[in-house]
């Protein structure tokens, strides 16, 4: 029975960020194992066992399985580490979107888990998530879903709970929107300008972005959802010309009003 208070074989796939993350604030309560096709990143991982094969994974015998590779191999990791687990294991993955692994987990014998910490080494501490987010799937497997619920409360975050199509439709939102006003701003921006302090913090947030996975960003850019989110905002942008070619301080003040109370509901 997985119980965050009883101590667990769990084996962590893709030692990243994230799976460094999950590594290091679960080696203390429960025996772990990892497992990345690039060794040297295994290396520098302390407080596990390293298996150098996925067929280790037989003989560690995991009672759950926290797949944390890049999003665009979650699947085919899951493919390669399946033939070597017990019957009983618990399958989990960390995934940004999760559109493709709703079709996925229905068509294998394995209970899951799907969660998504909404936070990461791009903007987030991850050394104190305290009042960061973390979504777990409704579909999930409820003995997982309640292991990883007392997880994340445990270390101070709050935990929502959506479908997996709920899920990618909010990330449309809450990724989406972001990370095109930050890639626009990088398009457009002049490093040779002298920046001001809002310059900086938007170039500091640009850089820091840009920083991640390539397919990370596409995966995100791809969700069936994103595009509208881009449409919005290419409209609010028209509008916004149409107030500028017009010069109507009249309307330029009506139009701030909205923003402020659209951003302090």
């Amino acid at each position: 029975m997985l119980s965050r208070g009883l101590k667990m074989k769990i084996a962590i796939m893709g030692t990243g960020h994230m799976g460094g993350w999950f590594v290091q604030t679960l080696r203390e309560e429960h025996e772990l194992a990892i497992y990345d096709t690039n060794f040297e990143k295994m290396e520098r991982i302390k407080g596990a066992t390293k298996l150098e094969n996925i067929s280790d994974l037989q003989s560690f015998g995991p009672a759950l399985l926290l797949n944390a590779v890049t999003l665009g191999n979650t699947i085919a990791a899951f493919k390669a580490a399946l033939p070597y687990l017990p019957d009983s294991c618990l399958i989990a993955d960390v995934a940004s979107i999760k559109s493709h692994l709703s079709d996925y987990y229905v068509q294998i014998p394995f209970r899951f888990v799907s969660v998504h910490p909404m936070f990461g080494p791009t903007f987030a501490d991850m050394e104190s998530p305290e009042q960061e987010n973390a979504v777990i799937i409704t579909e999930s497997d409820p003995q997982g879903a309640e292991f990883f619920r007392n997880f994340f409360t445990s270390l101070g975050l709050r935990v929502f709970g959506y479908s997996f199509g709920e899920h990618d439709k909010m990330m449309s939102y809450s990724l989406t929107l972001p990370f095109v006003s930050s890639l626009i701003f990088a398009a457009c921006a002049d490093i040779k300008a002298v920046p001001g302090t809002t310059f900086k913090k938007h170039m500091n947030i640009a850089k820091s972005l840009l920083a991640e996975d390539n397919n990370l960003l596409t995966e995100i850019l791809f969700n069936s959802f994103s595009l509208h989110e881009v449409e919005t905002i290419t409209a609010r942008l028209e509008f916004l010309k149409h107030i500028i070619k017009q010069k109507d301080h009249e309307e330029a003040e009506e139009f701030f009003d909205r923003l402020r109370r659209n951003i302090n509901r």
